[in-house]
């Protein structure tokens, strides 16, 4: 039996018509950039997190780099940042000419440790960006309470945590601002790239407005210095189809992680994911610690069953970063995940006989 890692052709023709006929719309529309196909999914992504305002972008980068420069973040200035994280996320730091200042992870959740958020608060932190990741809320209220206290910003990267909750509200709402994702793996994945930017603060949604659009408001009138970032209206549309099954194919995901968890809480091997008490996990990944990572690893691969690392490197020990002058053992935890994690299957188009065989090797692997 083959398993992939994400089925995202089957996805499709799950919705096929659907798909389809939204992308023959907006040709029919010439609507190609930006325009009401984006608007449209600004609208209803806005809806569903309960925020005011939803800022459609071409990239989560994107979206990241764009509500720094809104923050009027740059040279000179830090930014705290989980190391336990995709690149993209200190990537934006950097573009915006602040400076990356990285913590470690909690060895359970594998978020942002927020026990040593306060020791790296300096007289040039500007923000603190707070990752949640693998689709399970950071602790936001503890975050937000130290950002009020320093008076810095607090900047929620969701990129993998499209209708996460903490305490039975959406995440997204909790800082300044949160950022998505819509590349095509994700929870709700574009065909290709895209990203967004949540707000209630109007002020900072018309700013990032504008920079999306050239640093303009009306055109060709330009009031700041921005960005090509635009979201392709075809992406918009194919969004808006797909935002409507997003509950349901959460709901599918959340159900599959029970059946891992019910086939495998017997292998004494392996970890599983923990879930937060008061947060709503979104599984976009499926995340074990597993002893002999590797060689479990390549296992599957020949039963033909695909996993993925997220992440092998941590971002403070990524050679992008020699200059700042991090090294091993600075961050333990995620320095020592980095070489036990590993991304099982995870997609709502994953059938329980797959999980099972899944589950059946890996069992297989350590006896």
């Amino acid at each position: 039996m083959k398993v992939s890692f994400i089925d995202l052709q089957s996805q499709y023709y799950s919705i096929k018509k659907e798909i389809d006929d939204s992308i023959q719309r907006v040709l029919h529309d010439t609507a190609f950039s930006a325009g009401p196909y984006v608007k449209e999914f600004e609208t209803n992504f806005a809806i569903k997190h309960n925020a005011k305002f939803c800022i459609g972008v071409n990239s989560g980068t994107a979206a990241l780099h764009a509500s720094l420069m809104a923050l009027g973040i740059g040279v000179g200035d830090e930014v705290i940042v989980p190391t336990n994280t995709f690149f993209a996320t200190p990537e934006a730091v950097s573009l915006v000419g602040a400076t990356p200042v990285f913590i470690d992870c909690e060895l359970e959740y594998a978020n942002i440790n927020t026990e040593l958020i306060e020791k790296a608060v300096t007289s040039k932190t500007k923000a603190i960006i707070a990752v949640h990741l693998y689709g399970q809320s950071a602790k936001i209220d503890i975050i937000n309470n130290i950002a009020k206290k320093y008076n810095i910003f607090f900047i929620e990267d969701a990129a993998q945590a499209h209708l996460a909750e903490f305490n039975g509200s959406p995440i997204g709402t909790a800082g300044d601002c949160s950022c998505f994702s819509f590349y095509c793996g994700k929870n709700l994945g574009a065909y290709g790239e895209g990203g967004a930017v949540l707000t209630n603060d109007e002020n900072l949604y018309n700013k990032i407005m504008m920079i999306r659009d050239h640093g303009s408001s009306i055109k060709y009138h330009h009031e700041v210095i921005g960005h090509n970032y635009r979201m392709a209206g075809i992406q918009g549309a194919i969004l808006n189809v797909k935002l409507k099954y997003l509950e349901d194919w959460t709901n599918k995901r959340r159900k599959n992680a029970d059946i891992y968890k019910a086939h495998l809480n017997v292998c004494s091997e392996i970890c599983l994911p923990y879930e937060m008490q008061g947060a709503k996990h979104v599984y976009h990944l499926f995340v074990i610690k597993a002893e002999n990572r590797d060689e479990l690893a390549q296992y599957l691969l020949n039963k033909q069953i695909y996993t993925g690392l997220h992440y092998p490197i941590p971002c403070h020990l990524q050679k992008a970063y020699n200059f700042l002058g991090y090294k091993v053992g600075d961050m333990p935890i995620s320095e020592k995940l980095s070489k036990e994690i590993l991304s099982l299957p995870m997609s709502e188009q994953l059938e329980e006989d797959q999980i099972i065989y899944v589950a059946n090797n890996i069992k297989e692997f350590y006896a």
